[in-house]
């Protein structure tokens, strides 16, 4: 049986290690969310991706989350009744809605990052400064990962 050091030296290994690391990493930050945040992990996508990109049509938040059209619409049609969002006419499509975040759903979203931010921020105070460089540099490797088709 390959030592976890041997596995991590092939590509396959490092896949398998990033998927566990990242994924357990996720369910941290996921459970250090405020007790009083009731929205679901993808409605705060949903308002995270709106805070970082501004207005977009129910197709970009869509495409963005990957999920399709009528799955996005029921998401922002509960964070509007809610207050987290509103509709505002596109500018120059008539037949385009934008979406944009109200100052409740920004307020949300500056209140999660925030807390959760703060718990990421105590952890990484435990590493070496050798670690944390390891980790500042990882960062946007991971983050391209991430945005890759």
């Amino acid at each position: 049986m390959p030592t976890v050091e041997k596995v991590a030296r092939t590509d396959a290994g490092l896949a398998s290690e990033l998927r566990l690391s990242v994924m357990r990493l996720r369910r941290r930050l996921a459970n250090e969310r405020h007790p009083d945040n009731e929205l679901s992990l993808n409605q705060m996508a949903v308002l995270g991706a709106l805070y970082r990109a501004g207005d977009l049509t129910i197709g970009e938040l869509a495409g963005h989350e990957r999920v399709q059209p009528p799955s996005m619409t029921r998401t922002v049609n509960c964070l509007e009744g809610d207050g987290y969002v509103a509709r505002r006419p596109h500018e120059t499509d008539g037949r385009q809605v934008l979406v944009t975040l109200t100052d409740s759903g920004r307020a949300t979203v500056l209140a999660d990052r925030a807390r959760r931010d703060a718990w990421l921020a105590r952890r990484l105070t435990d590493l070496s400064p050798e670690d944390r460089a390891v980790l500042r540099a990882a960062a946007p490797i991971l983050e391209r990962l991430a945005q890759k088709d």
